[in-house]
C-alpha cells in the first residue's frame, strides 16, 4: 500500500483552447475537473495501476467535498482532515502545442491544531504502508520543517518515505535522510544554487543532494528523460513520445510508477519512464492505466550522456 500526503491539495480545472490570447474572451475545446494535488495525483495513478493507496487530505468547504467526491469515484480510500478553510481551486489552460499555463491558488492556512490533526492521521495510517509519498507545496501555516519532522516519522515507524518538493521545504528535510527525493530540473538546480546545462551536471547535483542525506535522488529532466543516482548505481532513462497534451501530472505519474514497481533500481526507473511519457499524452491530469504504458520505448543504459546538453529543465516528466 502507498499512502500519499498532500498537504495543500486542490480542486483543478483544465481547459483546452486552440490559443492563449492575453485580454480576449476564449472558447474552450475541452474542458475537465480533476482532484488536484501533487500526492493526489500520485494516488490516483497507484490506484490506476491497480494498487492500493491512501490519501491522507486536509479538506475544507465545498471544493474540498468535491475532492473527495471525485476520489472516491476513483475508488481511492481518503483519509479526511476536516479544515476550517476552503480546499483551493486551480486552473489550467492547455494549448495544442503542448504549452500550459497554470494558476495555482495559495491554499488556506492551517491552525496548529490542524497540522498536528494531519501528523496523527497519517501516523494512524502508516502502520500499513510500504511506501510514504509526501509531495508538493505547504500551505500557509506550515513551517519549512513539517517534512523533516514527517520524514522523521516515517522512519521512526519503519516506513519508507519519497519527498517530492521544492526549496526550503526539501533541503530542511535532507538530513533526516528520505528514502527518495524527486525534483525536476529546476528544482535541482535550485537546491545546489546554480544552472544546470547538461545531464553530467544534473547527475553532481544529485550526488550533492545525496551527500546532504537523501539515500536516492529520481530527478526528471523533461524531455531529455530521468536520472537515478543511488548508492547502487547511476541510470539514465528516456522514452519517445508523439505529442505532448498536457504535462499536469505527469511527474505524479512517474513518481507512482516508480514506488509501485518497487521504488529502487533501474526497474523501476524505467516504470517510472514509462508513466511520465504516458501522462504527457493524455488531457488534463488524467493518471495513465497499464494499456497506456509501453515499458518497451523506454531506453535505459548505466552509461549516463553527461555531455548531452539539457534541451528544458522543469517539466515534469
Amino acid at each position: 500500500m502507498i499512502l500519499t500526503v498532500t498537504p495543500n491539495p486542490s480542486l483543478d480545472r483544465t481547459y483546452e483552447v486552440p490559443a492563449l490570447e492575453r485580454g480576449e474572451v476564449l472558447r474552450a475545446t475541452t474542458d475537465r475537473m480533476d482532484p488536484g494535488g501533487k500526492g493526489v495525483n500520485v494516488s490516483r495513478a497507484v490506484a490506476a495501476a491497480g494498487h492500493r493507496t491512501v490519501a491522507v487530505l486536509p479538506l475544507g468547504g465545498a471544493p474540498g467535498a468535491l475532492v473527495a467526491e471525485l476520489l472516491a469515484a476513483e475508488g481511492i480510500e481518503v483519509a479526511q482532515v476536516p479544515v476550517a478553510g476552503h480546499t483551493r481551486s486551480n486552473i489550467s489552460v492547455a494549448e495544442p502545442d503542448g504549452t500550459l499555463t497554470k494558476i495555482n491558488a495559495t491554499g488556506p492556512e492551517l491552525t496548529a491544531a490542524e497540522s498536528e490533526l494531519l501528523l496523527s492521521t497519517i501516523r494512524t495510517h502508516s502502520a500499513a504502508a510500504d511506501w510514504i509519498a509526501c509531495c508538493g507545496s505547504l500551505p500557509p501555516g506550515l513551517a519549512p520543517e513539517w517534512y523533516a519532522a514527517l520524514v522523521a516519522g516515517a522512519h521512526g515507524a519503519g516506513v519508507r518515505i519519497a519527498l517530492d518538493t521544492s526549496g526550503p521545504s526539501l533541503l530542511a528535510a535532507l538530513p533526516e535522510r528520505p528514502d527518495v527525493v524527486k525534483p525536476n530540473a529546476d528544482e535541482l538546480a535550485q537546491a545546489v544554487g546554480r544552472p544546470l546545462a547538461t545531464v553530467g551536471d544534473a547527475v553532481k547535483a544529485a550526488e550533492e543532494l545525496r551527500e546532504l542525506g537523501a539515500a536516492a535522488v529520481l530527478a526528471s529532466l523533461g524531455a531529455d528523460g530521468q536520472l537515478l543516482v543511488a548508492e547502487d548505481g547511476t541510470y539514465f532513462a528516456s522514452a519517445p513520445v508523439e505529442t505532448v497534451r498536457s504535462n499536469v501530472g505527469a511527474g505524479d505519474a512517474s513518481l507512482a510508477g516508480f514506488l509501485a514497481a518497487g521504488g529502487t533500481g533501474p526497474d523501476a526507473l524505467r516504470a517510472a519512464v514509462a508513466h511520465g511519457a504516458a501522462a504527457v499524452q493524455l488531457p488534463g491530469s488524467v493518471m495513465p492505466a497499464p494499456q497506456d504504458l509501453d515499458l518497451a520505448a523506454v531506453t535505459l543504459t548505466a552509461e549516463v550522456p553527461l555531455d548531452r546538453v539539457l534541451t528544458e529543465q522543469g517539466s515534469p516528466r
